[in-house]
C-alpha cells in the first residue's frame, strides 16, 4: 500500500527523479516559464516554492542550502536569491501557477505550462 508515499516516481531511478526536479526548477529559475508535463509541472510546484521560501530569507545558511538544492549553481542561485525572491517578498505563498494546455498529439500526454505568478 502507499501510505504516506506521495511522490510521482516517473519511471526513474531516485538518483534520475532528483536530477529530473533539479533541471526543471533551473530551466524555471531562468526562463520565468517551462512547458512540461502535468506531472512533471505537479511535483516541481512544491520543490520551486521552498527554494523561493528559502531565499526570501537571505541569508549564508539559506544561500548555501539553496545552492546545495540546484547542484551548485550559482548564477540561477544568485538570480533566484537577487531578482525572484525580493518580488515575493508581501506574499506568504502560492508563487507557481500551473495553466493545462491539453494532451500532447503524439503519445496523449496531459500538457501544462508551469510560471511564477
Amino acid at each position: 500500500m502507499r501510505h504516506a508515499n506521495n511522490k510521482r516516481k516517473f519511471g526513474r531511478t531516485k538518483n534520475q527523479r532528483i536530477a529530473l526536479v533539479n533541471s526543471l526548477a533551473l530551466n524555471l529559475i531562468v526562463r520565468g516559464k517551462i512547458k512540461t508535463t502535468e506531472p512533471k509541472a505537479k511535483e516541481l510546484r512544491p520543490f520551486i516554492e521552498k527554494l523561493i521560501t528559502n531565499a526570501k530569507k537571505n541569508n549564508t545558511a539559506t544561500r548555501r542550502l539553496v545552492l546545495k538544492k540546484l547542484s551548485n549553481r550559482r548564477p540561477e542561485v544568485k538570480k533566484l536569491f537577487e531578482t525572484i525572491a525580493p518580488k515575493y517578498a508581501d506574499r506568504k505563498g502560492g508563487y507557481t501557477r500551473i495553466l493545462k494546455l491539453g494532451v500532447r498529439k503524439a503519445d496523449g500526454a496531459p500538457m501544462a505550462v508551469i510560471e511564477f505568478v
